[in-house]
């Protein structure tokens, strides 16, 4: 059975460090989202509407072709944004849970003290171009506090999630994440 792992939480979080924790325990592909947003922001501003768009059609795409294939699953990470913005990312995501059999969603958070350590560490600049600007990287990190509602509310993210589970990571470590993910959903 195809499944769809989704891993969601605000900038330097640690989803992509679990993800590729998580990829080595289930033998699922991991796609994190830098993946696709180094490719597209050589061609197109960051955060623009031709930057999104571009964005989005890739991985649907990606997504479409993998659900046709005879993988065990993919782990995709990504920010969700609670607030205002919620419809729209929520049908996007749905787009995509729907090609899959069975979807899980994580929710991953850790206070603003231990994200502005973790958006240094060596494994996220290695695999994330564009962090590299450690200035510009935390003043977006500290900015989208501001304009973004990346981790839910208490009951919250069981409401509009099927399969889904909030993990304070701030104290444990990628790979016991992992290994509650997968025990939790039996990936």
């Amino acid at each position: 059975m195809l499944k769809f792992v989704l891993i969601i939480g605000p900038q330097a979080v640690g989803k992509m460090t679990i993800g590729q924790e998580l990829a080595k325990i289930t033998d699922y592909k991991l796609l994190y989202n830098h993946m696709t947003i180094e490719i597209v922001r050589k061609i197109f501003d960051y955060d623009k509407e031709t930057f999104l768009r571009m964005n989005s059609i890739i991985r649907y795409e990606i997504f479409k072709e993998f659900a046709k294939s005879n993988e065990k699953g993919i782990i995709f990470t990504s920010c969700f944004d609670f607030g205002k913005d919620f419809e729209i990312e929520k049908e996007q995501i749905d787009k995509w849970m729907n090609l899959f059999e069975e979807s899980y969603v994580i929710e991953l958070e850790a206070s603003i003290e231990e994200r502005l350590k973790r958006n240094k560490t060596e494994n996220r600049l290695k695999h994330k171009e564009s962090k590299r600007n450690l200035e510009w990287s935390e003043k977006d990190l500290m900015q989208s506090m501001t304009k973004h509602k990346l981790n839910s509310e208490p009951g919250e993210g069981e409401k509009i999630f099927k399969n889904y589970i909030k993990i304070n990571n701030e104290k444990i470590s990628p790979q016991e994440v992992a290994k509650m993910i997968k025990e939790k959903f039996k990936l």
